[in-house]
């Protein structure tokens, strides 16, 4: 069977930095950093006092105040994200056959803010234990998957995949190989998150995965810094409008870009440590470049994991250094999480949204708040410090890693009719 082609027809974005598609790449070519003191709840005991919030937010604009009571922030996240991608892809339900649409959405953690809560007015009461009727429906990570598909009356595959930071890459691979594969046209495909508040800061802080920068937020996430001291938290989500490419052109659909490939692994070395040579990350980049057809030295931009974590990045560049050869200081790297910060099981869809933009305009955000080089990251490679860059961005690929070892990439090429 002759495999199908997918492409983006439309794109939703609620970052840190910008709370829809327009303003977050706007956001992300000019350098802009999201984080902050925390204003979600007093934080002043905490170690780490800041996140990448999303700001000027409110969910009654666009769910009504009844209904958004139902539900978590993250589902909150995601219907407003996914809306945006339906409205902006131009489709209606006269162009699609309902069995033949899907939902796929990653969360690494859920609705845990809602689980935190309940259990603390548990906890205080008195009396019969009385818990919001919602309360599960509310908590459980496949949720947003039903209530987008609900909403848009999408009877396709519908499920959550959860692999903790590479979600939402999990769920826009797994979109695209059900229409290779003939099973589905059209997905809604991403991912949200919303743990910016005690449980997620307080529980990152055990972990000493934080940066505890409170002099100065804006600086805090620093990927490939010599003085970086952790990731930085961040919250929101994002949603891709994948189809079949006849599909799109059929209904006469713009198109940002088409996906050619993607990967998964494991490192199989550690819950939370990558393997310190990259091997995990070299294998996923590997495979979805593989499954493309296309030279390795065809790829011009890597959107990289790169958290600001001591270990993971160095083990990153190694990757790329060990699959790539030379051809690495050729492509352009950079980690926009330095701008949004980590968005945990959001971060591989939000992530490839500005991979996308980068191929669609040829244009290469940069990695902020490097200061001072890392010896042990070679000094060669171009991270995009500071400054976006402009080249031609044929293809591009677009990484993110999970606890666990998970390893997930998706390869994005320019779309040619």
């Amino acid at each position: 069977m002759k495999s199908r082609r997918v492409v983006v027809t439309g794109i939703g974005a609620l970052t840190p930095i910008g709370n829809n598609l327009k303003s977050y790449w706007k956001s992300l070519v000019a350098g802009k950093s999201g984080a902050g003191p925390i204003t979600h709840f007093d934080a002043s005991n905490f170690k780490t006092q800041f996140a990448c919030e999303v700001k000027d937010f409110d969910v009654t604009e666009f769910i009504h105040k009844k209904e958004a009571r139902k539900l978590d922030k993250f589902s909150q996240y995601a219907m407003v994200v996914a809306d945006e991608a339906f409205v902006d892809s131009g489709i209606n339900s006269d162009q699609i056959r309902p069995e033949r649409a899907g939902v796929i959405w990653g969360s690494g953690i859920g609705g845990m803010e809602t689980f935190f809560k309940e259990s603390v007015s548990f906890g205080t009461g008195t009396g019969t234990p009385r818990f919001n009727p919602f309360f599960i429906p509310k908590l459980i990570s496949d949720i947003p998957a039903g209530h987008i598909s609900i909403k848009y009356n999408f009877q396709g595959p519908n499920f959550t995949t959860v692999s903790a930071c590479a979600s939402s890459t999990n769920a826009l691979i797994d979109a695209y190989n059900y229409i290779k594969l003939n099973k589905a046209d059209v997905f809604i495909a991403g991912g949200s998150e919303a743990c910016v508040f005690e449980p997620g800061i307080g529980g990152f802080n055990a972990m000493m995965a934080l940066s505890t920068r409170n002099e100065n937020p804006k600086k805090a996430s620093r990927p490939f810094d010599k003085n970086r001291d952790g990731f930085v938290m961040g919250e929101g989500g994002g949603a891709l409008i994948l189809e079949e490419y006849q599909h799109a052109k059929k209904r006469g659909a713009k198109i940002y870009a088409e996906v050619v490939g993607g990967g998964l692994t494991a490192d199989a070395h550690h819950i939370t440590a990558p393997h310190p040579e990259g091997l995990g990350a070299k294998n996923v980049m590997r495979q979805a470049i593989e499954e493309s057809g296309i030279d390795l030295t065809e790829v011009d931009y890597i959107n990289v994991h790169g958290t600001s974590t001591p270990l993971g990045d160095i083990a990153e560049t190694k990757a790329i250094i060990s699959l790539f050869g030379q051809h690495a200081y050729n492509l352009n790297i950079s980690s926009t999480k330095s701008m949004t910060g980590h968005l945990l099981g959001a971060a591989g869809v939000v992530e490839a949204i500005a991979t996308i933009m980068a191929v669609k305009n040829n244009i290469i955000p940069p990695t902020i708040n490097h200061e001072r080089a890392d010896p042990e990251i070679d000094s060669k490679l171009n991270l995009t410090l500071n400054k976006f860059q402009e080249r031609n961005v044929d293809y591009a690929l677009s990484n993110t890693f999970g606890f666990g070892g998970h390893n997930a990439s998706v390869l994005f090429k320019k779309y040619k009719d």
